[in-house]
């Protein structure tokens, strides 16, 4: 894991030092076979008309609605087909009902069940991938539920996590994992680099779709 040590003795007066140098060096050790990885398999979604679909609670909720607009317009290149993909964090109504007949956990897989198809591609974001617990229990597992769903259909995923990835790093086709594991930084960081990554992944993504017509 990237500044474990530096990440524990972090304090008000050298915090922004650490935070930078910390970004800098999960940059460095990232795996970027994961990261190609990742765009192959949009890239295949995009080949075949399939649709992504985007999902996260929290701060990574609002990623996924992030991820789901650049993924949609970012990558458009003139005179081909336009990649689909939804974020399923937007429909506040229909997320507070299922939550309100069926429990939170059954968001994400409910609203997949009319849609995911085989060769779709389902992307989960979260900073412990599932692991871990909180006052209402464990952590994302409405993720799961609709990870489970989307192995059922052949679909396929991929997973932004951090600390030990979780489930979704058991789970996932590929699974970017940000190496840290060490609060305070430690969430801020791997939301951090969800972004980072998500934007290098959509740019990775319309230059592969643009260089589709030369091969």
């Amino acid at each position: 894991m990237v500044g474990a040590k530096t990440l524990k003795a972090v304090n008000s007066l050298n915090v922004i030092d650490v935070y930078l140098d910390a970004l800098q060096d999960i940059g460095q050790a990232l795996p970027r076979q994961d990261i190609q990885r990742a765009v192959d398999i949009l890239y295949e979604a995009w080949q075949h008309s399939g649709t992504v679909f985007t999902m996260g609670n929290g701060g990574s909720a609002s990623t996924a609605s992030h991820l789901a607009c650049d993924l949609a317009k970012c990558t458009i290149v003139p005179g081909r087909q336009r990649l689909k993909a939804m974020a399923l964090v937007d429909n506040v109504p229909l997320v507070s009902a299922w939550t309100n007949d069926s429990g939170f956990g059954s968001i994400f897989a409910e609203q997949l069940e009319p849609w995911l198809r085989e060769g779709d591609v389902v992307i989960g974001l979260s900073v412990h991938g599932g692991s871990g617990a909180g006052d209402a229990g464990p952590w994302s597992q409405n993720l799961v539920q609709a990870v489970c769903l989307a192995r059922e259909r052949r679909a396929r995923v991929i997973g932004f996590s951090g600390f030990d990835g979780g489930a979704l790093k058991e789970m996932a086709d590929v699974c970017l994992v940000i190496p840290v594991d060490e609060e305070p930084l430690g969430t801020p960081l791997v939301e951090s680099y969800h972004v980072a990554l998500h934007h290098l992944i959509c740019t990775a993504l319309r230059l592969r779709i643009w260089e589709d017509g030369d091969e």
